[in-house]
């Protein structure tokens, strides 16, 4: 009997504990009704891509800060304009044919969207005006399911 007691209530403790831990989507909501800031999303996704912009002890040389952001309004906002996070980041790259990874100066490119054939072309098209625009071999691009809320 005591060990009956003492099983259910361990498994009370782990159901109320389960809900405490549960997220809630809309809580945090104020943007309820517009389609590009969603009280709550199904289907969407987040994105984060990296470009190299040059190595990371050669500052002077690579992709400048200005030439970025033309990029950026150009090639990203046009697509995305309803909002996008980029972060500065470090990182390292071994392209094909190198024996060694190289330290670059990097950007990551943070995108929230709706997961739809049009958008994922339009993530694409970033990735290939950026390879045409510097030679790179390739723009890393991660992709995950995201909880959205406005």
């Amino acid at each position: 009997m005591q060990f009956q007691r003492a099983l259910a209530a361990v498994l009370a403790f782990g159901l109320v504990a389960g809900c405490a831990t549960q997220p809630q989507a809309t809580a945090g909501a104020t943007l309820q009704g517009d389609h590009a800031h969603p009280a709550a999303t199904q289907g969407w996704v987040e994105t984060r891509l990296y470009f190299g912009l040059g190595l990371a002890d050669q500052p002077g040389n690579g992709v400048s800060e200005q030439a970025w952001r033309e990029f950026l309004d150009r090639e990203v906002t046009s697509r995305f304009p309803d909002g996008l996070s980029v972060i500065d980041v470090y990182g390292q790259w071994q392209g094909k044919q190198q024996s060694t990874p190289e330290r670059l100066r990097s950007k990551q490119l943070v995108i929230d969207y709706p997961d739809t054939a049009e958008n994922r072309a339009k993530v694409e098209a970033i990735r290939t005006a950026w390879k045409q625009r510097t030679g790179d071999q390739s723009v890393l691009r991660v992709t995950q399911p995201a909880d959205v809320s406005f």
